[in-house]
């Protein structure tokens, strides 16, 4: 009966020294407002200036997205009166922002869509209030962090494509290494714009906005409760006012928290203490050559030209330090099915199991080739290697010594494994009939010879030796 609209507001927290506009420290801290300086606090004579890794990041991130960037930066004043925002206004960008025009792919059950970015601009964070019954804290510490905000078209129709654009937008900031985006403590947050219009209509309906949703779960359960509520208002002859709501997580709702009929009127001006910032050329091709394969890039080549399955390359993908060791895996030479067998199997198992990132692991690439050509060349079994690798990550020794200490080998020699088939076969001539008879006693032998050996026998070499004598009776 209606089309869903949404557009999404997101905000997040960029990685720097310090912040935005000021010397003092950027970085989480439990001790409230001790990382603020005079600028943070808009006192008399403040003076401004720019944070230059945070221009980088901005335009890093605004390229990432396949968006405009001015030859420029300038910024603005946004100015509107709350207890978070000391100075009484908000440096940000609105004349020229970093990025503008810009698009991501996203892929939800099997389909790529585009979503088109408006624009993305870089910005200074508001304080942090805590709310009590009868007053509020106030802690600044945030307040002149810096803080980029993307603001997406309404191209969205559900919330699958809400998350799924969240979910890439936060993978492009940790590839990019530009945020850590931990909604936990506060460093990316999303505003959610819901409307809903008749089925095939081109005119778009009157939209709410939910503020500052602090988890993706939670930007999911908000978007669905709300499309509930407006289609219930419609369905009875209502009218959907404008508005900015809250999400209730305790009884699933959304809840008023003020009227919107116009659009606030901010009084925008620009920044005139902060001159323009001339982005030249040379500045954003350095910036460009620092832009790695994205995620998004990295899943059609691993399944178009290394031929992986969508839930290897998604794995594979997940984290850009697992993707960069699979690559070096693939620059020595190690098979692409192999490599990815290895890393999606066993070493992602023991990354989840001890919590520890890749780059912590004693296993090395090269060190996984180690591994891998010993089995290939026969000296080890794949059940032994398993062995291998455990030891190895937990001894943190290479392959080779661990191999010599527990005094493994595969016995890849046809006399030997021959030797033993043949006296098995004589011990069980009763199962060679049954054999004979069409009954699976086939594995039985090659278990057999397995436990006989400790595993060590060449399980390919076993079963066809064991096919050939027993065929022989």
């Amino acid at each position: 009966m209606y089309d869903v609209v949404i557009g999404l507001e997101v905000h997040c927290e960029l990685k720097s020294n310090s912040k935005n506009f000021s010397g003092a420290t950027n970085g989480y801290c439990e001790q409230p407002n001790t990382q603020v300086s005079p600028i943070d606090l808009g006192l008399p004579g403040i003076m401004p200036f720019v944070n230059k890794e945070a221009v980088k990041k901005a335009v890093k991130v605004a390229k990432a997205l396949n968006c405009k960037v001015p030859s420029r930066m300038i910024f603005d004043r946004k100015n509107y009166f709350y207890p978070d925002l000391p100075k009484g206004y908000q440096i940000t960008q609105v004349t020229e922002p970093v990025g503008q025009n810009g698009y991501v792919m996203i892929e939800v059950d099997g389909e790529i869509k585009k979503i088109l970015i408006h624009d993305t601009h870089l910005e200074e964070d508001t304080a942090n209030m805590e709310h009590m019954s009868n007053y509020s804290l106030i802690n600044y510490n945030r307040c002149g962090v810096p803080l980029l905000e993307t603001v997406t078209e309404p191209c969205m129709s559900s919330s699958k494509e809400a998350i799924a654009f969240l979910e890439t937008y936060r993978t492009i900031l940790l590839y990019l290494g530009v945020s850590d985006a931990r909604a936990d403590q506060g460093q990316i947050r999303c505003d959610v714009n819901i409307s809903l219009k008749p089925k095939n209509s081109e005119k778009l309906g009157v939209r709410t906005e939910m503020k500052n949703i602090n988890s993706f779960a939670n930007v999911k359960i908000a978007i669905e409760s709300e499309i509930r509520r407006q289609e219930e208002i419609l369905s009875n002859g209502g009218i959907i006012e404008q508005e900015t709501r809250r999400y209730d997580e305790v009884n699933d709702c959304t809840h008023l928290m003020r009227s919107k009929e116009d659009a606030i009127d901010y009084k925008y001006f620009i920044e005139p203490n902060i001159p323009p910032i001339p982005l030249t050329s040379d500045f954003l091709e350095e910036i460009e050559k620092e832009i790695p394969t994205l995620r998004y890039d990295r899943i059609v080549k691993y399944k178009d030209e290394y031929k992986l399955t969508e839930v290897e390359a998604n794995t594979l993908t997940r984290e850009k330090e697992i993707s960069d060791y699979f690559e070096a895996c693939i620059n020595l030479g190690i098979n692409y099915k192999t490599a990815a067998n290895w890393i999606t199997g066993p070493i992602i198992s023991y990354l989840n199991k001890e919590e520890v990132p890749i780059d912590n692991i004693y296993l090395t690439p090269a060190l996984l080739k180690e591994l891998i050509t010993m089995q290939e060349d026969g000296r080890i079994s794949s059940k032994q290697a398993r062995e291998v690798l455990e030891k190895v990550l937990e001894d943190k020794k290479p392959p080779v010594q661990v191999v010599d200490e527990l005094g493994i080998k595969q016995i890849g020699d046809d006399n030997t494994i021959r030797e033993i088939v043949i006296r098995l076969l004589d011990e069980h001539n009763d199962l060679v009939e049954d054999y004979k008879k069409g009954k699976n006693v086939f594995n039985f032998f090659v278990g057999s010879v397995m436990k006989e050996t400790k595993g060590q026998a060449n399980p390919a070499m076993t079963a066809k030796i064991v096919k050939e004598e027993i065929e022989k009776r």
